[in-house]
């Protein structure tokens, strides 16, 4: 609830870091994560044609599916279950709609800072095993073309799993000088001694693991990060 909130009616959007309108100095970016926006859409709206340059975006859909077109000549419709990225590089301009008429869609952006500048822009999407997340953190993107998930250009590995009422689990960093922020996207966890309830955001740094003891089933999106800019 302490997020940054903006309602245009057809965007009902909350931030977790200075974004737009919202700005608040002491929340500005956790590390190289710029922007963890979690927005809800209503059905055929959306951004028309916009640019970025020099961010490593990813969106999450929760709910609905989005339209993507872009300069770069991807056209492509994203559903809640897959995971787009893209790498604006030297500059893109794209475009992002609710695909559906009569759904809301719900979905996280998320903006990193890049480990290189002016790349050659570049798009993904995977579709993600859903059973592999259950009672597990599921690798959804690293900064290695080959590993698991989509990647992108900077040392960062997220991760997303669904857990049963009661289950424990810990995440072992990989990379210790990293951080990592904690997204609930549903449930009651507790995440070291804090209680987490649905969309509370949790940054935790100068550790290699964290424990994790869902008092409800939940789902959780884990985002380790560089700390330094």
């Amino acid at each position: 609830d302490s997020r940054g909130h903006a309602n245009h009616g057809w965007l009902n959007a909350k931030h977790s870091f200075s974004f737009a309108n919202y700005y608040n100095p002491e929340r500005m970016h956790f590390g190289v994560l710029r922007v963890l926006n979690d927005d809800q859409i209503s059905g055929g709206q959306g951004f028309g044609k916009h640019p970025h340059d020099n961010m490593e975006i990813i969106t999450i859909p929760l709910s609905g599916a989005i339209e993507h077109e872009d300069s770069m000549g991807n056209k492509a419709v994203i559903k809640a279950g897959e995971v787009q990225v893209m790498s604006a590089g030297t500059g893109v301009f794209h475009s992002e709609f609710n695909a559906l008429k009569d759904e809301d869609l719900k979905l996280f952006q998320i903006w990193l800072f890049p480990n290189k500048r002016n790349v050659e822009p570049r798009y993904d999407q995977i579709q993600l095993d859903e059973a592999k997340m259950q009672n597990n953190f599921l690798q959804i993107l690293s900064p290695n073309a080959n590993d698991e998930g989509v990647w992108i250009h900077q040392d960062a590995w997220f991760h997303l799993g669904e857990f049963d009422e009661g289950k424990e689990v810990t995440y072992t960093l990989k990379n210790p000088e990293n951080g990592l922020y904690v997204m609930n996207v549903y449930g009651d966890v507790q995440v070291l001694d804090k209680d987490l309830s649905t969309r509370d955001g949790l940054g935790i740094w100068e550790t290699a693991q964290v424990n994790f003891n869902f008092k409800t089933k939940g789902k959780v999106l884990l985002m380790e990060v560089p700390m330094t800019i």
